[in-house]
């Protein structure tokens, strides 16, 4: 059931807020445009749909935009304990079938890499067109970014370990945001703005608001081995590879997941939150894109 709702915090001019009941919970998402094929945007973390704010617009002048915000994260439900990816692609899969838009073209980045490679693998016929943007996958060397020891990011380990993130992070949300998060992993420090972070502190704040991220992060650690086996039938479908400061590593994700074609964008000067700090250079890659697709 498909419900429209007041804008639960800040909003986009021209887009409208829903709530969808599917798969045991209930999804928050915003829709923009009339017309053109269906757009799904899947954000990473620590996003929710707003990571896609400036890009929606741009989107919308040609196409049909849904942004959600996945299950334990933004203003969707909280996830419980044991929430994992193909949760999240089993609820991407029901809300598809709700909306009646499929297939989609399906822009996901960062950590929602698992969740839409099972919808896509278990649901080929749910989607038109894959668009990465720097995105890795357990079992092709995404775990590597857990790994400390050689450059990767503590975070990974806090949100993998049981009780740890709301033991540290609950009552910091702004300051983890605004000053760690953001900052080291974009470019431009004034492409996120403080008006940002007050939006996805507001909802990471909630009770049981990181759980969506640990589940994810979780299963990271864990789909691997599935992934590996999965890959050896490769997705055919199109799909576009869009880098940021992770240079080509997406495309190198991708080239081992999708038969193609394949194609592939590196966008310069920005870092990993490619939606808000480029959003122009990324509504034109996609848009090059699904105009070869549609």
């Amino acid at each position: 059931m498909v419900t429209d709702v007041t804008a639960p915090g800040a909003t986009v001019p021209g887009a409208q807020h829903h709530t969808a009941t599917v798969n045991g919970t209930t999804l928050h998402y915003v829709s923009a445009g009339t017309s053109g094929s269906p757009i799904l945007l899947v954000h990473g973390f620590p996003e929710t749909w707003w990571a896609f704010h400036r890009l929606i617009p741009l989107l919308a002048a040609e196409h049909r935009v849904f942004a959600v915000d996945l299950r334990g994260f933004g203003d969707s439900a909280t996830a419980e304990d044991g929430f994992t990816s193909a949760d999240a692609a089993e609820d991407l899969h029901a809300l598809i079938a709700e909306l009646g838009v499929g297939p989609v073209h399906l822009a996901a980045q960062d950590i929602s890499g698992g969740t839409v490679y099972r919808l896509a693998s278990d649901h080929p016929e749910d989607i038109h067109s894959l668009i990465a943007t720097e995105m890795g996958l357990a079992g092709f060397g995404l775990e590597g970014f857990g790994d400390i020891t050689h450059g990767g990011s503590w975070h990974i380990g806090v949100l993998a370990a049981p009780g740890m993130a709301d033991m540290l992070f609950t009552g910091r949300e702004k300051e983890l945001l605004g000053t760690w998060a953001f900052p080291s992993m974009s470019a431009d420090p004034n492409s996120i703005t403080s008006d940002d972070v007050d939006e996805f502190a507001r909802t990471y704040s909630r009770h049981n608001g990181w759980n969506g991220a640990v589940g994810l992060y979780q299963s990271m650690l864990s789909e691997g081995a599935d992934f590996q086996a999965r890959a050896q039938q490769k997705l055919t479908l199109p799909a576009l590879a869009v880098g940021g400061f992770g240079g080509p590593f997406t495309e190198g994700t991708v080239t081992q997941i999708v038969e193609g074609p394949i194609e592939s964008v590196l966008v310069e000067g920005v870092g990993h939150y490619v939606a808000m700090e480029a959003p122009d250079h990324l509504a034109a890659a996609i848009t090059a894109f699904l105009a070869k697709q549609d």
